[in-house]
């Protein structure tokens, strides 16, 4: 499943032109969104707290504070990678997770293999951050980045179909969790929700509206696929009995 996510990065190197050119090269790939370029360590780290970037394209000899000592500063931050000019400082890069290590002058191609592993790796740990989940009587604890987000299961209106991922969809935000639709309706917790489309399951207290075609649930129109139809009516039936 391809996620398309834009993920926010930072330059810093003290050399302009080089600086210059790491922008022109980034800039080429829609995955990355350059927050800010910096001239020096201290200056990224003034920002970087605000910024929260998810990516650094380090240079390394910056003056007072080198690009190792800011790595150092910054390893929750997902992925870095240095561009430098001197090779000697590979073995001591990797110590602090360096993703790659890449020395000028850059060429396309090197740092076009750089940014397709870069991708590769951000979101790989993307999807593996998606569903970390647990379940505790009438609530799900889904994993929403570094914390855990508790949704009562009686608030969810409804749950989509995304390939091997379900959205859980409350009024306030949606949730994307990497289970198929199908397996988490397996689980005796989901037992007050029915799939009403091969790709839609709905929580029956939250249905407005039912229609051959549709259904409406807090306010959101639902398509009814053609063999859950039989069931559905059979749902409005004993309903329309209460």
């Amino acid at each position: 499943m391809a996620f398309n996510n834009i993920y926010d990065c930072i330059i810093a190197d003290d050399h302009e032109i080089d600086r210059l050119t790491t922008l022109a090269f980034a800039k080429k790939y829609a995955f990355l969104n350059i927050v800010g370029v910096y001239e020096n360590a201290e200056a990224a780290l003034a920002e970087v707290n605000q910024l929260k970037p998810q990516v650094l394209l380090l240079d390394i000899d910056m003056g007072e504070k080198s690009g190792l000592q800011l790595r150092r500063q910054l390893m929750s931050i997902d992925a870095c990678i240095f561009i430098t000019s001197y090779p000697d400082y590979a073995i001591e890069s990797f110590e602090v997770a360096a993703l790659d290590f890449l020395v000028k002058p850059l060429k396309a191609e090197r740092f076009d293999r750089a940014m397709m592993r870069l991708q590769a790796y951000l979101e790989l740990k993307y999807k593996s951050e998606l569903f970390d989940y647990s379940l505790n009587g009438d609530t799900i604890f889904v994993k929403d980045g570094h914390n855990h987000i508790k949704i009562k299961l009686h608030e969810i209106l409804y749950l989509e179909a995304l390939k091997d991922y379900t959205r859980i969809v409350t009024r306030r935000k949606k949730h994307c969790v990497l289970i198929s639709l199908g397996n988490l309706l397996t689980n005796p917790s989901f037992k007050s929700f029915v799939r009403v489309h091969r790709s839609y399951a709905v929580q029956k207290h939250f249905i407005d509206r039912i229609t051959p075609q549709h259904v409406w649930v807090n306010d959101v129109k639902i398509p009814v696929g053609r063999s859950y139809k039989e069931g559905l009516q059979q749902l409005y039936f004993n309903a329309s009995e209460d």
